[in-house]
């Protein structure tokens, strides 16, 4: 079955959530300047709306996933300038 490398490492929301080994999700995920779904696969059940990151391909149109938060949203805001 032919591997889609491409959208390994990309991150998406799922529309449809994982239910683990019972079975796939679906995701869209933004890649090759568009949106494609692709069915999701995960070790836990993940909910509909999650944010995920592809961590492999399952065949052309399958991917396995894990939940995902941006690191960046961590940081916060930056913080105000300081008043002289």
């Amino acid at each position: 079955m032919p591997q889609d490398e491409a959208v390994i490492g990309c991150t998406g929301k799922l529309l449809i959530g994982t239910r683990g080994a019972a079975g796939p999700g679906e995701i869209l995920v933004r890649v090759r300047g568009g949106s494609e779904t692709f069915l999701a696969w995960s070790e836990d059940p993940l909910p509909t709306g999650a944010t995920v990151l592809v961590i492999e391909s399952r065949g052309c149109r399958a991917v396995g996933v894990i939940a995902w938060a941006d690191p960046l949203d961590a940081l916060g805001d930056p913080p105000a300038p300081a008043e002289e």
